[in-house]
């Protein structure tokens, strides 16, 4: 039994009729009778009592109606989700992130690109950059808008940059830095420091190391997360360096100064395995995390 014997009965069940229902399918009568008798054969009961008035549907042929009309509706659904999927209107992606992106950019972006893949869900993953670089070697995330990953961390990964945005020193209202329009490094040479956790975010160290060179950062408590960072430097007791992301998507939280005296940025961008499976919607959402980056350089 193939579709096509269902094709063939649903139309004659439908005219009553096997000429009409031949013209319909454009083929010839004969052919329609004898792919109806097959499966007549098949199934070993008559769908049709046929009189040289016409034919009915015997209650057999009643009941098989019903259930050969929603097999082909779901076959026809079935072919229009494979086609929607095809051209990433539908399906599903994993995507990672790494804060404050998610609230800088990924907002933006996310709803331009659900104004033109709606039916595509998007599963986002609050990972570290060390963590996102994992989950996308063995397949667990399509993409991850991240910071830059180094040589040694980006093996197997491609990375599309988007922006570069510049250092900030982040601090409570009230911080005696304050009183300074700029601060150049040196100046926080021995000012305690509040960082992120280097085993989730290795790389923020090696570009904070950067920042301090030669010298080196006085890191005086590591945070989990970016709530739990925000919350310390509250206390006053520390500030942190922070990208321009993190000055745009917090706010008024905190209080900020530009810092000065180096010229390393914030390089961030989208990230994807090199071996992965091509997802027709995952270009469509990159696109829209381009457009959606704010203003970075």
């Amino acid at each position: 039994m193939e579709l096509r014997h269902l094709r063939y009965f649903v139309a004659v069940a439908e005219a009553l009729n096997f000429t009409k229902a031949a013209a319909r399918l454009r083929v010839a009568q004969p052919a329609l009778s004898r792919q109806v008798s097959d499966l007549e054969d098949e199934l070993g009961v008559d769908l049709f009592k046929r009189s040289s008035h016409g034919v009915k549907l015997t209650e057999e042929g009643q009941f098989f109606f019903a259930e050969a009309s929603e097999i082909l509706k779901r076959a026809n659904e079935s072919v229009l989700k494979v086609r929607a999927i095809a051209r990433g209107e539908m399906g599903e992606l994993q995507v990672g992130y790494l804060p404050p992106l998610d609230l800088h950019i990924l907002p933006r972006a996310l709803a331009e690109f659900h104004k033109v893949s709606p039916g595509v869900k998007v599963t986002l993953h609050d990972l570290g950059t060390d963590e996102l670089c994992e989950e996308l070697r063995n397949g667990m995330l399509h993409l991850a808008l991240m910071m830059q990953p180094s040589e040694a961390l980006s093996a197997g990964i491609d990375f599309n940059e988007i922006g570069r945005y510049p250092f900030f020193v982040a601090m409570a209202a009230g911080h005696p830095l304050l009183r300074q329009r700029e601060i150049p490094v040196g100046s926080l040479a021995k000012q305690p420091l509040v960082v992120l956790s280097r085993r989730r975010n290795s790389e923020y160290h090696r570009i904070l190391q950067q920042v301090f060179a030669p010298g080196w950062p006085n890191i005086a408590t590591e945070c989990d997360s970016i709530n739990s960072l925000i919350t310390e430097v509250e206390i006053g007791k520390a500030v942190a360096v922070v990208s321009e992301v993190f000055k745009e998507a917090i706010g008024k939280r905190l209080s900020y100064r530009k810092l000065t005296g180096t010229t390393v940025a914030m390089h961030v961008g989208i990230a994807r395995a090199k071996n992965g499976e091509p997802h027709p919607a995952v270009e469509k959402l990159c696109a829209a995390m381009r457009g959606g980056r704010g203003r970075g350089r």
